[in-house]
């Protein structure tokens, strides 16, 4: 009797390990389905934008303006020219429409940057740009020997130079990226770091707190087009920034708050209470324990922040458009210009044109690499000598 009840215990006890090596089996197989599911879109995607951008990416690509230019310049003579008075080197130039003749080099003794063009404005003779006219000659077809002498056979101290700088470059792109995260993060960082110490450190749980908590969290799931009209209200229309880096940055800041302000109070948090404990009954004040205590323990989660900050700046589109602007030059705080996502989304929806559009992704996709790079360094750095 006992040992059929042994038995029919041991054929449940199989049953219900078969079953749960299926449920398990089945567990595992989906979550290996999802997880190959999302590295292979991810590297279907990545696959795409680096295949169809690739084939634009050389280093005339970073280092030149996105848009063509012509101009008519005077160009002052130099000190000591090697091969002609404007102590600029001629030789071919490779560019979409051909190989033409232009300035392949320059000398440390020209003086091409205190050139300007017919507006008075400065204008400087760069490496790339391609030679058309000197003084009243064209100089097209001539060989470089022969535009050499074109150019030293002038009398004026001053020569007249019409030149061609070729385009399809996102060097005023990237430059525009940079200079908005920096003025974005220079905006944000501190009012998002001196909240969430005042929310963690000073203030008492209560009302206020949970209406401040779900109002940074609410702010965080807000649509950037949102942010965007509002900045175009407010920072272009009503205080007159008008379409300009300042305004854009404004707007991507109030972005950047919830992310800033959440995850520096996590980190904050996470600080243990004897760290302020201790400080505290040494005699230290309370913004002494936080300054020399509590922040320096923070400083990697802080980083996090920073990371994610990087990240939605480079990603975000809507919003700049609306307060930026699409403009392919390097901005002033008050004048327009265009980030990388913003110049991308102008190429793909304006021009049609994909594959700059991906050439562009491209680089998006390794400055955010790079800068995350970057930052987590630091972060790893920090966290080993705290």
């Amino acid at each position: 009797m006992n040992n059929q009840k042994f038995l029919d215990h041991g054929t449940t006890l199989a049953r219900t390990s078969s079953s749960r090596i299926i449920k398990d089996g089945f567990f595992y197989g989906v979550i290996g389905v999802a997880t190959l599911f999302t590295i292979g879109v991810l590297v279907m995607i990545l696959a795409f934008i680096f295949s169809k951008g690739i084939g634009h990416i050389d280093l005339n690509f970073f280092m030149s303006d996105y848009e063509q230019d012509t101009q008519y310049l005077n160009v002052p003579i130099a000190e000591d020219g090697a091969d002609n008075k404007l102590g600029i080197t001629i030789g071919e130039i490779e560019t979409e429409d051909g190989i033409f003749m232009g300035v392949t080099s320059i000398s440390s003794k020209a003086n091409v940057d205190a050139s300007t063009n017919r507006a008075d404005d400065a204008y400087a003779l760069k490496k790339g740009d391609v030679i058309k006219k000197i003084g009243n000659t064209k100089v097209e077809d001539f060989t470089a020997e022969e535009i050499n002498d074109v150019i030293n056979q002038q009398t004026d101290n001053v020569i007249g130079v019409k030149m061609f700088r070729p385009g399809g470059g996102v060097y005023p792109m990237i430059i525009t990226t940079l200079m908005m995260i920096g003025l974005s993060l220079l905006i944000a960082g501190p009012i998002g770091i001196f909240a969430a110490i005042y929310l963690v450190e000073y203030a008492k749980e209560g009302r206020l707190v949970k209406v401040i908590r779900f109002a940074t969290e609410s702010l965080s799931g807000i649509p950037s087009i949102i942010y965007g009209l509002f900045g175009m209200i407010v920072f272009v229309g009503l205080f007159k920034f008008n379409y300009s880096l300042l305004s854009g940055a404004l707007t991507v800041s109030i972005i950047l708050l919830p992310i800033i302000v959440r995850q520096t109070e996590e980190s904050l948090k996470a600080v243990p209470m004897t760290y302020r404990e201790g400080s505290l009954g040494l005699g230290a004040t309370k913004l002494y324990t936080i300054r020399k205590s509590v922040l320096p323990s923070a400083i990697p989660g802080i980083v996090v922040a920073i990371i994610l900050s990087i990240g939605r700046i480079i990603g975000e589109s809507a919003a700049l458009l609306l307060t930026a602007g699409t403009v392919s030059r390097i901005p002033s705080l008050f004048s327009s210009g265009a980030t990388l996502t913003v110049k991308a989304y102008a190429v793909a929806k304006e021009e049609g044109n994909i594959e700059m559009a991906c050439a562009i992704g491209t680089v998006i996709i390794i400055m955010v690499l790079i800068l995350n790079g970057i930052s987590k360094f630091i972060s790893r750095k920090y966290t080993i000598k705290h």
